[in-house]
Formats: C-alpha cells, structure tokens, sequence
C-alpha cells in the first residue's frame, strides 16, 4: 500500500487526502500518512476497515461518476 493515497475523515474538512509513506502490514495498528500539507501522522486503522483509496487525479472532475475507480462518499465529495 505504500504511496497510495487515501481519505481520512477530519473533523473539520470531513475527508483529508493522505499519502501512505511506509508499507502497510496485516495485524498493523496505524497507517504511516503525510497529509497534504506535509503533516505526518500515525493514523490508528482497524483492519477490516481501512481508509478508502482516493482516485488518480487524472479522474477528478469526472461527469460520469461510474467511470471513477473508486465510488465511495470521499471520491464523490472530492469530485
């Protein structure tokens, strides 16, 4: 999973984007994440319930929500 990038609920924002920095092992019990702004932070997962992924820029903007690789409620805000 390193260096896919993912949502990450914030109270603020609702979702933030967050790069995974450093390999995701099963049983682990934080993801390694630099959020946008270049903040790095431990976020604490479960491992049945991961972040949704966020889409490649190259989808954003998408008319057609069903072409996005990933349709889940941070993709659909984002886009």
């Amino acid at each position: 999973l390193q260096y896919n990038r993912v949502w990450i609920p914030d109270n603020e924002e609702v979702w933030q984007s967050a790069e995974i920095t450093k390999n995701y092992k099963p049983g682990d019990s934080f993801l390694h994440v630099q959020l946008e702004d270049g903040t790095e932070l431990n976020y604490p997962v479960d491992p049945a319930a991961l972040p949704p992924l966020r889409n490649p820029d190259i989808l954003v903007g998408e008319n057609d929500l069903t072409a996005l690789s990933y349709l889940h409620e941070p993709a659909v805000l984002h886009n």
